[in-house]
C-alpha cells in the first residue's frame, strides 16, 4: 500500500499531502492532512491467524469513539480505516509504569462504559484459547517453536488455573504503552483489533507487563481499577494473568513470525524479548506466591 491507495480514498477534501508514521507492529500507518484537518490511516487486512476482524475492529474503534476514549473514525473500507489524527505524544514503558493510578481509572471507566456502544455479535478474547490455538497454528506449520510447545502449554494451563471469577467486560486487550496517547488533558486509546468481551485482569495485567511495571506501581493499578488493594486470591490471579499476557504476546510474534512481513519489525526477536520478560515475571511469581509453575 502507499500514496496511490491513499488518493484513491473518498475522504480528502482538496489537496492533500501523506508522511508514513513509524511504530506499528503489523499495520501500514500514515498521517495524512488535507483542507479539514489531519487525519490516520491504517491499511491492514484480516489477520485470521490473529483472530482479527477489521469489520470487528472498526465497529469496536467507533464505538470507543462514541465513549470517548479513542478518535472519530472518518472511513472504512476494505483493509483500510481513516482516523482524526490527535495531537497528542505517544506513551512509552516509563510512561505507564509512572502513572498507574490513571492508567486504572482509564481502564475502569472504558469496561464501565463500553458495552453501552459496542454492537453486533459478541466477541469473546479469552487469552488462554488463543495461546492453544497459536500453538496448533505453530505446530500445522511445523514452526521451529513447534517443540517447545509442550512447555507453554502446560504453562498456559497452570496459568489458566489460578484464575477468579470477575464480571466480564469489554477489554481492548492490546495495550502496549503505544497504544496510550496524552494530550496534556487526557488520555486516548487506539487500536481496537483485539476488542472485546473478556475478563478485567487482561487489560491490567497487560498493561503492567508491556510497560515491565513494578510491583508497587502494580498495586497502584489494581487498587485504583478495584477502589480497594486486592485480596491474596486476586492478587494471585492478577500475577499469573500478568505471565499469561507475556506468553501471549511471545507466540502472537512466533505466529507473525510465520505469516506477517511488516516494514522494520523482526517479529523473532520480539518473541525473544517477551519470552525473557516471561521468564523474569514467573521468577517473580514463585519467589511472590511460594509456589511452581511448568
Amino acid at each position: 500500500m502507499g500514496l496511490e491507495e491513499i488518493g484513491r480514498l473518498p475522504c480528502w477534501r482538496g489537496d492533500w499531502r501523506a508522511e508514513p508514521l513509524t511504530g506499528g507492529l503489523s499495520n501500514e500507518i500514515w498521517k495524512v492532512t488535507d483542507a479539514a484537518g489531519a487525519h490516520v490511516v491504517r491499511f491492514g487486512q484480516d489477520y485470521p491467524w490473529h483472530h482479527v476482524s477489521r469489520t470487528r475492529e472498526a465497529m469496536a474503534a467507533r464505538a470507543a469513539h462514541a465513549a470517548g476514549f479513542a478518535p472519530e473514525v472518518e472511513h472504512t473500507g476494505p483493509g483500510v480505516m481513516v482516523t482524526r489524527f490527535v495531537e497528542a505524544r505517544t506513551w512509552g514503558p516509563a510512561d505507564v509504569a509512572a502513572d498507574p493510578a490513571r492508567v486504572g481509572r482509564l481502564l475502569a471507566r472504558f469496561h464501565r462504559e463500553m458495552p453501552a456502544h459496542v454492537s453486533g455479535p459478541a466477541y469473546l478474547f479469552w487469552a488462554f484459547h488463543v495461546v492453544r490455538d497459536y500453538a496448533r497454528t505453530l505446530r500445522e506449520a511445523h514452526s521451529p517453536h513447534a517443540r517447545d510447545l509442550p512447555r507453554l502449554l502446560a504453562l498456559n494451563a497452570a496459568l489458566e488455573a489460578r484464575q477468579v471469577p470477575l464480571p466480564i467486560i469489554f477489554g481492548h486487550h492490546d495495550l502496549l504503552p503505544a497504544n496510550f496517547l496524552d494530550d496534556g488533558e487526557r488520555l486516548w486509546l487506539i487500536d481496537y483489533e483485539y476488542a472485546g468481551f473478556s475478563t478485567p485482569l487482561f487489560d491490567l495485567a497487560g498493561a503492567a507487563a508491556n510497560a515491565a511495571m513494578p510491583r508497587e506501581a502494580a498495586a497502584e493499578l489494581l487498587a485504583a481499577y478495584f477502589g480497594a488493594r486486592p485480596a491474596p486470591d486476586l492478587l494471585r490471579a492478577f500475577d499469573a494473568m500478568r505471565c499469561a499476557a507475556l506468553l501471549r504476546e511471545a507466540m502472537w510474534a512466533m505466529v507473525s513470525a510465520l505469516y506477517m512481513n511488516a516494514p522494520g519489525v523482526d517479529y523473532e526477536d520480539y518473541a525473544r524479548q517477551n519470552l525473557a520478560a516471561l521468564e523474569a515475571a514467573l521468577a517473580s511469581y514463585r519467589s511472590t506466591h511460594d509456589e511452581d509453575l511448568p
